[in-house]
């Protein structure tokens, strides 16, 4: 097959094939996108061209990258895309090599997740239930929180979760992430209580609206947006704004920080690194461990503040 005229057509078939090959999540696909757009603008004012680019044409846009004050999590991320999509061009027969291939990335600085006390996250749950215009929102932020806090799900998995998913008083529920991988988690008495309540309102809802000859939303948080349920966006507002009324600091509160919380909590109490990487979707059960080094600082920490002979000794 020919090499693509446009650098922007092996761009958009790369992608199309991550997405039907691999199972690509659309948040991937974007971020990939973008990476590849980038670099793509860097050859264009050098005057270089994708199909001829050579590997010190990708180094000096990684070293361009470092000069910019990018993180290394993100030259790391865009060298991986770029890496990718030449490897994905080779085995196309665009082109003979990939000049990325031999390139040794920055390496993501391994920071420790933020995560929250469980005092911290029982006050925003109780600043959920209180949190909303009218008693649907306050049952909807609720059920938000419970179930977000109770399995550990990413937000883009909590939001599309469809109503079938959680019918029947469920204990476990199936969640789809990502690649579309299905797993099973299960619900707290807390969560359980939260969703009989709000498929109530939605079952009251839907009877409404067939009387109206009009469909129910197959989705269990749905909105009237082009998606048809709320957006990770939205979700992420009001986390926020649960964290104000929570009196949390909201620098620290977004919708991964609950998973993380979620994560640390379990294994604080004892439950099995492997069971917390099948929870939470883990691909390898390396990314959960960071989780241990969250405990260990933690710990650290309690010790250096509460033990006595950790405080510096009084003066004579």
């Amino acid at each position: 097959m020919a090499a693509p005229a446009q650098a922007s057509q092996w761009i958009s078939s790369f992608l199309a094939a991550q997405a039907a090959d691999l199972g690509a999540a659309r948040n991937t696909q974007l971020a990939y996108g973008r990476d590849l757009l980038d670099f793509l603008g860097f050859l264009e004012r050098k005057g270089l061209q994708l199909a001829t680019a050579a590997q010190g044409d990708v180094e000096a846009y990684l070293i361009d990258c470092e000069a910019q004050g990018l993180s290394k999590a993100t030259r790391a991320r865009r060298l991986s895309a770029i890496r990718q999509l030449y490897r994905f061009a080779h085995e196309e027969g665009w082109r003979s090599d990939n000049p990325a291939l031999r390139l040794k990335g920055p390496g993501a600085a391994k920071a420790l997740p933020k995560t929250l006390s469980l005092q911290e996250v029982e006050r925003l749950l109780e600043a959920a239930r209180h949190k909303g215009r009218s008693e649907a929102e306050r049952l909807r932020n609720r059920t938000l929180m419970e179930l977000l806090y109770a399995t550990g799900m990413r937000v883009s998995e909590l939001v599309t979760l469809p109503v079938a998913a959680v019918r029947g008083d469920p204990r476990m529920i199936m969640v789809k992430g990502k690649g579309d991988k299905e797993r099973m988690v299960p619900l707290s008495p807390p969560a359980r209580t939260a969703l009989r309540d709000w498929l109530a309102h939605l079952d009251a809802e839907a009877e409404a609206l067939r009387k109206a000859g009009k469909p129910a939303s197959k989705f269990l948080f749905a909105s009237s947006g082009a998606e048809g349920h709320i957006t990770r966006q939205h979700f992420y507002l009001l986390i926020k704004d649960f964290a104000v009324e929570a009196g949390v600091s909201p620098a620290l509160v977004t919708p991964h920080t609950l998973r993380h919380a979620f994560a640390t909590h379990l294994l604080a109490g004892g439950a099995d690194l492997m069971v917390i990487q099948t929870l939470l979707g883990h691909a390898d059960v390396a990314t959960t461990e960071i989780y241990t080094h969250v405990l260990d600082a933690q710990l650290k920490d309690l010790v250096l503040t509460h033990h006595p002979l950790a405080k510096p000794a009084r003066k004579p």
